[in-house]
This record gives structure tokens, C-alpha cells and sequence, in this order.
């Protein structure tokens, strides 16, 4: 069976919500799907997986979260060569350029971008379920 690790981050509930609907998806897809906070992963565990949907809201000046999830998404960086990967994550003001800047250093590692969804605030039913389609898609790319 297909593995997908679904790793996030989440300061207020919103990129929580948005990871449990891409596991949704995932499962409800036929693959199976493993979540961690950003704390419980760690580079060495993508070997494990066929696929990863990293998950981080919009910090600061439009920014991956800095204490947590950037270090081990830098850490990851170096092993996304040619891997499938969705990104997901919420943002509170600014227009989501953090997912760009985002997609493009992904991009840049060699990953496989399938998709990326963003929502302002708590994700709604249209995020929710953008949420759950991309697991489903990430799970039929593998």
C-alpha cells in the first residue's frame, strides 16, 4: 500500500484542520496516510514514505513558521529530489504570497508539486474540501 506522510504545523487550530482533511483524502483515496506535527518528523523518515504533504500557516512577513517547521523543512529539502509532494497551510492577512515563495523553493529542492491549497483564516467547506481533493490527488500520482 501507497504511504503518505501529511507533517504540519499549526499555532491556532486553522493548518490542523486543513492536515486532517488532506488525511481524508488520502485514506478515502485507498493509501495510507500517517500525520505528524512538525515536532514528531524528521528528514530521515522520508525514506519511509512515497509521498509527503507539508502544511505550515503564514508567520510573520509571510513566512514559513520559524522555530519548528522551517528547520525541518530545510532538513527535508535535500531528499524532495523527484518525491511527490502537496503543500497546504492558512494565512491571517497578506494575499498567501507565502505559498509562492514556498512552492518555489520546493520546487527548486526537485519535488513533485501535485497541488497546493491555502485558506484565510479557518478553512471553510470550499478549503476544506480543496483540502481533502488534494490528498486524494497526491494518492493517485504515487
Amino acid at each position: 500500500m501507497n504511504k503518505i506522510a501529511v507533517v504540519y504545523w499549526s499555532g491556532s487550530g486553522n493548518t490542523e484542520a486543513m492536515a486532517n482533511a488532506v488525511v481524508e483524502g488520502i485514506r478515502q483515496a485507498g493509501a495510507e496516510a500517517a500525520l505528524f506535527s512538525a515536532s514528531e518528523f524528521s528528514a530521515r523518515a522520508l525514506a519511509d514514505y512515497q509521498a509527503v504533504v507539508f502544511g505550515c500557516p503564514a508567520m510573520g512577513s509571510e513566512e514559513l513558521e520559524p522555530c519548528e517547521f522551517d528547520p525541518l523543512f530545510a532538513d527535508c529539502e535535500g531528499q524532495l529530489n523527484g518525491m511527490i509532494t502537496g503543500l497546504f497551510g492558512s494565512y491571517g492577512w497578506g494575499s498567501g504570497e507565502w505559498m509562492d515563495t514556498w512552492q518555489e523553493r520546493t520546487s527548486a529542492a526537485g519535488a513533485k508539486i501535485i497541488g497546493t491549497v491555502i485558506a484565510q483564516n479557518f478553512p471553510d467547506d470550499d478549503a476544506l474540501t480543496a483540502c481533502r481533493r488534494l490528498g486524494a490527488d497526491v494518492s493517485a500520482a504515487i
